[in-house]
Order: C-alpha cells, then sequence, then structure tokens
C-alpha cells in the first residue's frame, strides 16, 4: 500500500541549522516533477504539532510539503532559546523555499505556502517579497504585532514595555541570564488560580499543555526580548502593494472569539490583490483549527483545490 514518507532532514540558513520533517506522497512518475508546500505554524509552537497536522492532510492529496522549526526554537538551532524573531522567521520561509527547490521532485515554478495563526501573519509577509512562491494559504492568521500593539495599547503600554525590554537587553550584555516568559499559563489549574476564564486562553491550554498537543520541544516560553521585536513588526504591512499572489484566507467560523484571527483574516483578504473569497469554518474556534478533525479536513479541502487550481502549471 502506497502511504506517506515523512522524512527528518535539516537545512540552512545563514549560520543556522533548522530540523525538518519532509513529506512526500505517493509519486506516480519519479521523473516528474510535482508541486509543493512550505508550512509554519503559530509562535511557541513546533514542526510536529499544527503544521504536522496540516502537512499529513495535504500530502494525502498529492503535494510535497515541509514543515520545519524556526530558528532559536524546538530542534533547530540559535542563541538566545525561545526567541521569537519575525524577521527570523521570514528569513527562515526563504530557506525551506531555497531547499524545496533543491529536491529533485520539487517543481521549482509550483511551490506554495501556508501559515497557521501567526505563521499566517509571516507567511504573508514572507510571500510578498519572495515571487518564488506561487500561492499562499493562511489559516487562522494573525498579525502578531498588531495582537502585541492592541494588548499594551492601554496606559503607555508600548513605551513601557519597550523600556523594560532595553533594561533587560542591557543586564544580558553583561552577562545576566535570559529572561524568559510564559506564552500561555502551563496548566488549567494555573489559569483557573489566575482567574482566567476566556475560553480561547483555556483552549489554547487545552491543546498545548495537554496530552492533546503538547510537545517536549514545544517550551511555551519566549525569550523577553522578543517581545520589542513583535512589537515592531506589522504582517501586512505593504499587502496592498507587494501580495500580488492569490491568497486563500480561511477563518474559524465563530468570530466570538478573542485571539483577533477572525478580523486579521478578512483584513489580510481586503489587503490582497488577488484575494480568494473568505471562507468561514462553520461552528470552530480558533485553536479547534489546530488539529479538531472534522475542522482541519474541511480547511483541508479547501487549500487543497486551491493550491491544486493555483500550482497547476509551472510558473517561469
Amino acid at each position: 500500500m502506497n502511504t506517506i514518507q515523512c522524512t527528518s532532514t535539516t537545512f540552512a540558513r545563514d549560520t543556522f541549522t533548522l530540523a525538518a520533517d519532509l513529506y512526500m506522497p505517493p509519486l506516480g512518475d519519479p521523473m516528474k516533477r510535482y508541486p509543493a508546500l512550505v508550512i509554519t505554524g503559530p509562535g511557541s509552537s513546533v514542526k510536529e504539532q499544527i503544521a504536522a497536522n496540516y502537512a499529513r492532510a495535504l500530502a494525502a492529496r498529492g503535494f510535497i510539503v515541509l514543515t520545519f522549526d524556526p530558528s532559536y526554537q524546538g530542534a533547530s538551532s540559535g542563541q538566545p532559546r525561545d526567541l521569537e524573531s519575525p524577521a527570523a522567521r521570514i528569513a527562515d520561509l526563504r530557506a525551506a523555499v531555497d531547499f524545496l527547490i533543491r529536491q529533485d521532485q520539487v517543481d521549482d515554478g509550483r511551490i506554495g505556502m501556508l501559515g497557521v495563526c501567526a505563521g499566517g501573519g509571516y507567511a504573508a509577509a514572507g510571500t510578498m517579497i519572495d515571487h518564488r512562491v506561487k500561492a499562499l494559504g493562511v489559516v487562522v492568521p494573525i498579525d502578531i504585532g498588531n495582537a502585541f500593539r492592541k494588548m499594551l495599547a492601554a496606559d503607555d503600554g508600548h513605551n513601557r514595555l519597550l523600556d523594560t525590554v532595553a533594561a533587560q537587553a542591557i543586564d544580558e550584555a553583561r552577562g545576566a541570564a535570559p529572561e524568559l516568559h510564559q506564552w500561555i499559563p502551563d496548566t488549567l489549574a494555573e489559569a483557573k488560580a489566575a482567574g482566567i476564564a476566556d475560553i480561547d486562553m483555556l483552549q489554547a491550554i487545552t491543546y498545548y499543555r495537554t496530552e492533546r498537543g503538547q510537545h517536549a520541544n514545544s517550551t511555551n516560553r519566549r525569550h523577553y526580548l522578543s517581545d520589542a521585536l513583535i512589537l515592531g513588526f506589522d504582517a501586512f504591512h505593504l499587502a496592498e502593494i507587494l501580495l500580488t499572489q492569490p491568497v486563500q484566507v480561511i477563518v474559524a467560523g465563530n468570530s466570538a472569539g478573542t485571539t483577533g484571527s477572525f478580523e486579521d483574516g478578512y483584513r489580510l483578504a481586503g489587503l490582497a490583490q488577488a484575494a480568494q473569497p473568505v471562507i468561514e469554518i462553520a461552528g470552530a474556534r480558533h485553536y479547534q483549527m489546530y488539529d479538531v478533525p472534522d475542522y482541519v479536513e474541511q480547511a483541508v479541502d479547501h487549500l487543497a483545490l486551491f493550491f491544486t487550481r493555483q500550482l497547476a502549471v509551472t510558473h517561469r
């Protein structure tokens, strides 16, 4: 029986070594070249989590798919550990495309990109400046910089954060230990003790910090210097000018969530010149789009149709 092959590999980006998984579907003719996708996941996630769920499903539909851990995170190299750098994430995506182009069975004129959550924002920013990528799909996309700015909008929060990051950067430059912050509470009990009742946050904990989606390489820690880098990042900057490739936005149909991905999805679709109509997955919430089989399958059905159509011919 023909099965999908997942091979662990690595590729280089400048001085970094990025850990990756390459998903190969059964290929009818080893002499032909086939369409391929790069998938990048949310902030704090590793390649074995959300990206793997989408990679397996899209490989089953005939695409060669590459997933990877970002620089500084998971099994990839880079210091300081757990740094979330938007610039590095975008550079990682370019290196991932380089890697695919070097694969004998990849058609370098039929490469697409898929981003989930913050990865959707990174994928949008990366695609608009890399026209080797011929089509972009995003699922519950978030502009992580916009999310941080909203969170800190009150009481001069932006400047206060930058001041505290600056003080920490001075300390670390002088040899102090890195300061790490949680992305989310480590347990539901911790969230309850903190008075957290937001359903989206609780669903995030249920995915990332329980057996449902937890992975040892996903530390749930963010190097504090990341926050200044994220604060100054705009995932959709110049999208109305530079994002000319076809774009398929998929959002969770339950728009009452607090993640902002519903609003960001429609914002991206409104900016991209060749955006397809936004697809809403009825009944789903943001974090349910990570692994709930029915919702993921619906999203993948739409994505497979979109990428098949957009990558049907070689683009040179």
